[in-house]
């Protein structure tokens, strides 16, 4: 990320995000096609489970922003069934201690944008988002800057946060 004198953020990286071709994927959800890809490192996935799978925020609000997925593309809570519900929970739950012990956060926002009216950039694929908070993480940058800095790159955090994840919710 470059910050030049003119007071623009470049962010070449997300470019090729933004241009991928989902024309040929038939369901075109983001979600799905990275989780139906097998390259995890390229796609974010730090863990899949039995009914959802792990996946870091490629547009992240603080370092080690995570969301839980379903693997069914599916848009409402009451559409999930216990084991699910059940696996969802747990891989929040197990996520919050590990990003305690690896990134030393000391608080967590976990919740659900439902719908694109309740704030959803993805509203038709159900996910939770795991938001890591730490003492003082907001600043003036924000507010003044209209720039939120992220303290390390999403796959340097990927590579240090992925064992402790495969070892953490592989039991």
């Amino acid at each position: 990320m470059i910050l030049n004198r003119d007071n623009k953020l470049w962010a070449p990286w997300r470019m090729e995000h933004i241009k991928r071709d989902l024309s040929n994927d038939k369901n075109k959800c983001v979600l799905c096609v990275d989780v139906n890809s097998s390259n995890d490192r390229k796609n974010l996935i730090l863990f899949r489970g039995k009914f959802s799978f792990l996946i870091m925020n490629l547009y992240p609000y603080n370092n080690g922003h995570l969301m839980v997925c379903p693997y069914k593309h599916i848009a409402s809570l009451s559409k999930l069934n216990e084991e699910t519900l059940s696996e969802i929970m747990k891989l929040i739950s197990k996520s919050s201690e590990i990003l305690k012990k690896t990134l030393n956060a000391e608080g967590f926002n976990i919740g659900a944008n439902i719908g694109s009216v309740g704030g959803a950039g993805i509203d038709d694929h159900l996910h939770f988002h795991l938001v890591p908070r730490w003492k003082g993480d907001t600043n003036f940058m924000p507010v003044v800057g209209n720039t939120k800095v992220i303290m390390s790159g999403l796959h340097d955090t990927y590579d240090e946060l992925f064992f402790h994840f495969q070892k953490g919710l592989a039991k």
